[in-house]
């Protein structure tokens, strides 16, 4: 975790989540990385991806047996958002609620700030 304030929340729901999917794969080592890149409906939108590497820009923050990394110039625009898992009848997926983001789309995987 960053020492400068900035903060990540993980749910119980996504933390389940993502250790079900690292069990599913046979690798302890897995982290869900985040992270934004420019595009989407909004200007911004976000990524998921498993990975089992550290670079040196990332951060991690921890919920029980997970951890989530998320690179500095991402946690810039994720500072304080939560990171939900969400099972509807229209399907299940991770969720971003961002303070940051002034409007977003649809599809919930794009964002304005």
């Amino acid at each position: 975790m960053p020492d400068d304030g900035r903060i990540l929340n993980l749910t119980e729901s996504a933390a389940r989540r993502i250790a079900e999917l690292k069990r599913a794969e046979r690798n302890d080592a897995l982290m869900l990385r985040i992270a934004v890149s420019g595009g989407g409906c909004s200007g911004f939108q976000y990524g998921f991806s498993f990975d089992d590497k550290i670079n040196g820009d990332d951060l991690t923050f921890r919920r029980d047996d997970v951890t989530v990394v998320v690179d500095d110039v991402s946690l810039d625009l994720l500072a304080g958002a939560e990171i939900d898992y969400v099972e509807e009848l229209i399907g299940a997926s991770f969720q971003v609620k961002n303070p940051n983001a002034t409007s977003s789309c649809g599809c919930g995987t794009s964002f304005a700030i």
